[in-house]
């Protein structure tokens, strides 16, 4: 518990050196960090506060576990890339009774099996790949050059990518980014009061992702290299 503040303090002041290492693109993603927010701030910001005031609370629940469930298709496809069969037969359990007993996802009955997370950046690291640079995209946000990688793998293997119709596809995907920003509209407030957003953000999402690829218990730092460093 002691670590937590020190941790806290490291994100906050963008100071973690790992992070700096990670990001070579720095000046470009600073840009890319700037166009992002203000097309946040005009346009999809406002979008997802209007649907959560007419979206009834039931109804947004319905919608997330839709999603949810489309998301665990793509997550039991990586949890046999990566030989967790176990988990792959419970995160293909969720997706066989959510869908067929929970109307398409909409009630998630499947309350008692774990929500996993494991998408084709993390399978690319599983076997090797090295992370690579931070990156931000357009509109998406944080990744990585590996990430990045991931993100285009999936879009064709991923439910959307089966749907035929452009139309249905497209709205989709756009229903999908108003619910996920939706939900981030409350977590945002550490954001806004970091010292440096962008050094927040970046340091935030590298260490999420270290720990998802090693599903919680990411290796301990080698505090060696920084003492040589010096």
């Amino acid at each position: 518990m002691a670590r937590l503040p020190i941790l806290l303090l490291c994100l906050m002041l963008g100071a973690c050196s790992s992070a700096h290492k990670a990001d070579p693109f720095e000046p470009f993603n600073r840009k890319m960090f700037y166009v992002n927010d203000v097309v946040d701030r005009a346009v999809i910001k406002p979008v997802a506060k209007g649907y959560n005031a007419v979206i009834p609370s039931p109804g947004r629940k319905m919608v997330n576990n839709f999603f949810s469930n489309l998301d665990d298709v793509l997550v039991t496809f990586n949890d046999l890339l990566q030989f967790k069969f176990r988990q792959a037969i419970s995160d293909g359990s969720r997706v066989v009774f959510n869908t067929t007993f929970g109307l398409l996802g909409f009630f998630e009955i499947t309350t008692r099996l774990d929500k996993h997370h494991e998408d084709l950046g993390q399978t690319l690291r599983y076997w090797g790949v090295p992370s690579g640079p931070y990156l931000i995209l357009p509109i998406l946000g944080p990744s990585t050059v590996t990430d990045t990688a991931g993100l285009y793998g999936e879009s064709f293997v991923s439910v959307y990518s089966q749907i035929d119709d452009v139309s249905t596809r497209n709205q989709l995907y756009i229903a999908n980014g108003i619910n996920t920003r939706a939900n981030l509209l409350e977590s945002e407030k550490v954001l806004d009061n970091a010292l440096d957003r962008y050094s927040f953000l970046r340091d935030a999402y590298l260490m999420r992702r270290v720990s998802q690829t090693y599903d919680g218990n990411p290796p301990r730092p080698n505090y060696d290299e920084f003492d040589e460093e010096k």
